[in-house]
């Protein structure tokens, strides 16, 4: 039997992110990129690249490339933040992003940095909002 020792309030965070473009098409680039970084993440994490839980200071060759391919400005030590468990969709010139956690930093600064407004809510506290977890 595992006993539960810590609570973490970045678990139950119940976060919506809104990033708001001014087209369909930007909000989709913005996602791709967002694919992108996930998937270089867990190709890191694969070939042991990218430890989770430890922070790193650096970044793999290929995440790198990547970075500077993508035009975005990410730190090291949040390409983790990839790696979470969140759902991100597109909703016409919406992304839209739900997650427990609360280090979205990487998320927001893809959106930002490609043009977004953003609004960021716990879904606990508005659940009868259009993304909120009442509906």
């Amino acid at each position: 039997m595992k006993i539960w020792y810590q609570y973490g309030s970045e678990h139950s965070a119940n976060l919506v992110m809104i990033g708001r473009f001014e087209s369909a098409a930007e909000a989709t680039r913005a996602k791709e990129i967002i694919d992108a970084l996930m998937k270089q993440v867990d190709k890191d994490h694969s070939n042991g690249t990218l430890t989770l839980g430890s922070p790193s200071d650096r970044y793999s060759n290929e995440m790198l490339d990547l970075i500077a391919r993508l035009n975005v400005s990410i730190g090291p030590q949040e390409v983790e933040q990839f790696a979470y468990e969140v759902t991100v969709e597109v909703d016409e010139s919406d992304i839209v992003l739900s997650t427990e956690e609360l280090d979205i930093s990487a998320f927001l600064k893809v959106m930002f940095l490609k043009g977004a407004r953003i609004e960021v809510y716990s879904a606990h506290d508005y659940p009868d909002t259009a993304y909120g977890r009442g509906k």
